[in-house]
């Protein structure tokens, strides 16, 4: 099992955009994060599905997220 690392962005809205940076062009939304999450955890499963189908190579998970701490 892989794990595809998210980006999570609060809306103005409130909602959340959802991406995963090592699998171009997939985008989700959610009306919560727990929602985004799924939703996007969908969208990566269909795309890895939709390459393989279409012989193209899986991209090896390989973005990394890390804080940094800053006065404020």
């Amino acid at each position: 099992m892989k794990r595809y690392p998210v980006i999570l962005e609060r809306e103005e809205d409130g909602r959340y955009s959802v991406h995963a940076p090592d699998l171009p062009g997939w985008a989700n939304f959610g009306d919560t994060r727990s929602e985004g999450v799924a939703n996007i955890r969908e969208a990566v499963e269909l795309w890895i599905e939709t390459a393989r189908e279409a012989g193209h190579d899986i991209p090896e998970p390989g973005t990394s997220v890390d804080y940094v701490s800053v006065a404020s």
